[in-house]
């Protein structure tokens, strides 16, 4: 067991976790923070895909003990008093999501590229979410979300 000091979505936390305890365990059975899914345990998916001190990581294969100290942000923490972030404003006009299941994935994805990448080509964003997969929409429809946020942004 060791003790965990983290800041998650602009909150301190300090909590006693398991040496082997997933982020996304965490996160989902810790802080009922269920807005990062968990699609694979294996980090194929993307699903869990949350930021870790500003940077998209997979947390179903990122210890929690491994985050002390650090600035984590799930899509809880996107929105802004009651005001969805920009790219999931986006994601919402261009339907870019059918099931949903892979959808805070795929945003937090994308808005990590964005702070990385202001005006991503369509390639550019394509290749950026490989490591996000979306069994519903065909992609079409996601890629066009993240350019538009692009725009907005």
């Amino acid at each position: 067991m060791a003790v965990l000091n983290i800041r998650i979505n602009g909150k301190k936390i300090s909590r006693e976790v398991s040496d082997n305890t997933l982020l996304s365990d965490f996160l989902r059975d810790g802080l009922s923070l269920t807005g990062t899914h968990v699609g694979c345990d294996t980090s194929q998916c993307g699903a869990c895909t949350v930021h870790l001190n500003g940077n998209s990581v997979k947390s179903c294969t990122t210890l929690a003990v491994d985050c002390d100290g650090a600035e984590i942000t799930t899509i809880e923490g996107l929105a802004s008093n009651g005001k969805m972030h920009p790219v999931q404003e986006s994601f919402k006009r261009n339907h870019g999501l059918q099931c949903g299941f892979c959808t805070p994935g795929m945003v937090m994805s994308a808005v990590d590229l964005l702070q990385k990448n202001k005006n991503p080509s369509e390639k550019e964003i394509r290749n950026w979410l490989v490591g996000n997969i979306c069994r519903c929409t065909g992609y079409q429809n996601i890629v066009a979300a993240v350019k538009e946020a692009a725009s907005k942004l």
